[in-house]
């Protein structure tokens, strides 16, 4: 009873318009001194321990970098070397863009500042030649989602903050499913320029490729520090976070010289301010889950599921379910943190492992970012394009339907996203 009433009134605060981390903050605070006999000095030990976690450091330097990247000209060189690779295809600018984003994904690990980057670059110049402005919002705001799967993703350090399950298991694992879902997304965009008859480009010289890899270069080459790091050992993912930081500031400024030290200031207090946000809304989802543990809700909720006799096909339907409701209210960060905690003991007593399960929940954030009515790739691509919520949705849709069926794939077979960890022996 106790239970169905702390969940009603986080869900009745959130309804309310009040901000998550608020909402959740609340709702600690009335469990913990009318429904739960834990101690208070408890909880407070637990809120200094839970934060104290290291891997949590990556988050604000993640954060760093990709905004050092999105004011310093490297969406707009990735861009260029993207189209020049696939824009003979038809709709080649916009199978550039969901290639940009699937770059600019890989070293910034947020949705949002892929959408920002990539598309208020690409957008103006989908317009000019000729494309509808709801497909060029259609493929922005979707490919966009890849910022959170393709590695390193912000989502993916909160799964495993929640849950202690390795952050450089869950950046391989991302790989494969990252690369397969760009495919799709690229498949459908091609399909439909094809089917509409949409511009495509002149094919590109190789030698016009190689001078928009020149110009690219510093930015793809934060993949490899980034990946080849964690990968040989050299550095661990919170270590590869600052380095990506320091890395992003230096080209910024330096290399390709489009960040000025004026802006330098703006860029800091930017990401000390969302960094502020997160690790607020993180530390009072440390201290739900905790009481919701030292309550026995998920152990109660697993021996219930396996009474019922519940397998792990639907088990795994009912967690893709659940996350796309939460999608409905929620945005990414909270829902990991509020819901992974819950469904992790009873996804590791019916033996799912633990890597695919958070890719499976990565997935489900990134469908979340992309339909109403808190979908935040929508609110951000509404303010580039300056098209309603209403007529975003609909541009969306068949990008959304891709998306959708890949979750399905990505939930039932593990393998893709077990296959790249376990071929590196992690």
């Amino acid at each position: 009873m106790n239970t169905i009433l702390i969940f009603s009134l986080l869900i009745l605060l959130m309804l309310s318009g009040m901000p998550i981390s608020i909402a959740l903050g609340l709702t600690v605070l009335t469990f913990l001194f009318t429904m739960t006999t834990t101690e208070v000095e408890t909880v407070a030990l637990k809120l200094f321990t839970g934060i104290e976690n290291f891997e949590i450091m990556a988050i604000p330097f993640f954060i760093l970098a990709g905004n050092f990247l999105t004011h310093g000209g490297v969406a707009r060189r990735m861009i260029r070397f993207a189209s020049s690779m696939v824009g003979h295809f038809h709709g080649g600018l916009a199978l550039g863009g969901v290639l940009a984003c699937a770059l600019f994904a890989a070293v910034s690990g947020s949705s949002p500042a892929t959408v920002v980057a990539i598309g208020s670059i690409i957008l103006p110049a989908l317009i000019k030649q000729g494309y509808p402005p709801r497909f060029g919002a259609g493929v922005i705001t979707t490919s966009g989602a890849l910022g959170i799967l393709i590695p390193p993703s912000i989502v993916m350090v909160m799964y495993s903050v929640s849950t202690n399950t390795s952050i450089g298991k869950l950046f391989m694992a991302g790989v494969v499913p990252g690369l397969m879902l760009a495919f799709l997304l690229g498949l459908t965009t091609w399909y439909l320029a094809r089917k509409n008859n949409y511009p495509r480009m002149p094919r590109a010289s190789w030698d016009e490729r190689w001078q928009a890899f020149r110009e690219a270069f510093w930015g793809l080459a934060l993949i490899v520090l980034v990946m080849g790091g964690i990968y040989s050992g050299i550095f661990m993912p919170t270590e590869a976070a600052a380095m990506s930081a320091v890395y992003a500031f230096v080209i910024a400024l330096f290399v390709y010289k489009d960040l000025r030290w004026r802006d330098v200031y703006k860029v800091l207090l930017s990401s000390a301010a969302m960094s502020a946000m997160l690790l607020y809304i993180i530390t009072n989802a440390i201290l739900f889950s905790y009481l919701m543990t030292n309550e026995g809700v998920p152990q109660a909720m697993a021996d219930w599921m396996l009474a019922q006799g519940m397998g792990v096909a639907s088990f795994l339907l009912i967690v893709n379910v659940l996350l796309l409701i939460a999608g409905n209210v929620m945005e990414p960060s909270s829902i990991v943190l509020i819901m992974a905690p819950i469904l992790f003991p009873i996804a590791m007593k019916l033996g799912v492992d633990p890597v695919h399960f958070g890719i499976l929940i990565v997935v489900n954030m990134e469908v979340g970012m992309c339909h109403p009515p808190v979908g935040l790739n929508l609110y951000v691509a509404s303010g580039i394009t300056k098209m309603g919520i209403t007529e975003l949705t609909v541009a969306v849709w068949p990008w959304l339907l891709t998306m959708l069926g890949f979750l399905m794939i990505v939930t039932y077979v593990p393998a893709i996203s077990l296959f790249l960890p376990q071929l590196l022996g992690m």
